[in-house]
């Protein structure tokens, strides 16, 4: 039984959904924010995901189907070449040492919430939840999820050090060290280098548009969407604001903390600035996430589980985008 209380309207809505294995509430306040109430672990990330579906169920489809390269399933050839480079850099490891080296409950938290998606999906096919305007307007309709999938869509979500190995080994190529130094100011300053066996020229800077089309949003366009098989390969480049919004020198985020010494209220004061692009709908997702135990509220993603930027009411915590090597070029 799930339980949806919706403070604007003074609503009740009890639904029957199977999955769960006690009764949960999920209450919705003036603000639209769902605080959500369970009993164990699994019910509340499944009750998570559920409402995840119904609040956005056309956006994270669409992540979802982005990330492992199926958009050309439902939109045609006009997005082959972009599940090309999705497919190219999708994570395709060993999933089993993957969870391994996550917390012991990832992955039946994940379970939990894609579970949670798929019973909200069923509805909608079921007819007992509306469609989303967007499928009807494309022709398409939700897809059901695997636990895997909330992983593998996010393998490079918002990893640029890729691309900077790439355009280093060109600077360095064509330029030498003292004009790459200039390019990119690097602390604590280190001297570059290189393996004399290797051909910097050789890398090509083509590569960095498979990347930019790997993570680069889903546009859709009268052209796009009739093109043909003969198309596909025109649709192979990220427009300008797409390269504006992926660039390297425009990411970057911080954190601040004031000590309870310097406060009014004599407590400590801590600010969350992560640097996401503003969109419509928004990459973040506020909830409530209460049960025995555990109670957290703040915001992450739609098609993520959990919270990564909030407060427990005890303590704060954030996030924050810092470059680090975190990919290799091979």
């Amino acid at each position: 039984m799930l339980s949806t209380h919706g403070q604007a309207t003074q609503s009740i809505r009890s639904i029957e959904v199977s999955g769960l294995n006690e009764p949960v509430e999920i209450a919705i306040d003036r603000w639209g924010l769902a605080h959500i109430r369970a009993h164990g672990l699994e019910d509340l990330f499944f009750a998570q995901g559920y409402n995840a579906a119904r609040d956005r169920l056309w956006q994270i489809d669409l992540w979802r189907k982005r990330g492992l390269g199926l958009l050309a399933a439902d939109f045609g050839p006009g997005f082959l070449e972009q599940d090309r480079a999705s497919r190219l850099f999708m994570y395709r490891g060993d999933m089993a040492a993957e969870w391994a080296a996550y917390s012991p409950d990832a992955n039946a938290i994940c379970q939990a919430f894609v579970t949670g998606i798929n019973a909200y999906v069923d509805r909608v096919k079921r007819g007992q939840e509306r469609l989303p305007p967007e499928f009807g307007k494309l022709g398409t309709s939700p897809s059901r999820w695997k636990a895997e999938d909330v992983v593998r869509i996010r393998s490079h979500g918002i990893i640029r050090n890729g691309v900077s190995e790439i355009v280093r080994a060109n600077v360095l190529a064509r330029a030498g060290t003292r004009v790459d130094a200039l390019r990119r100011y690097l602390e604590p300053q280190v001297q570059p280098a290189t393996d004399p066996n290797l051909a910097l020229r050789a890398i090509p800077l083509a590569v960095i548009n498979a990347f930019n089309l790997a993570t680069a949003s889903v546009t859709f366009s009268q052209e796009r969407l009739t093109a043909r098989l003969e198309m596909a390969a025109l649709w192979n480049r990220v427009d300008t604001l797409g390269e504006v919004v992926q660039a390297i020198e425009s990411e970057g985020s911080n954190n601040w903390a004031v000590s309870r010494l310097r406060s009014a209220t004599g407590r400590p004061i801590m600010a969350m600035d992560p640097h996401r692009p503003q969109a419509v709908p928004a990459l973040r997702y506020m909830v409530h996430l209460s049960m025995p135990g555990f109670d957290a509220i703040g915001a992450g993603e739609p098609a993520v589980p959990g919270i990564s930027l909030g407060h427990n009411g005890r303590s704060a915590f954030s996030l924050t985008i810092f470059p680090a090597d975190q990919e290799d070029v091979y």
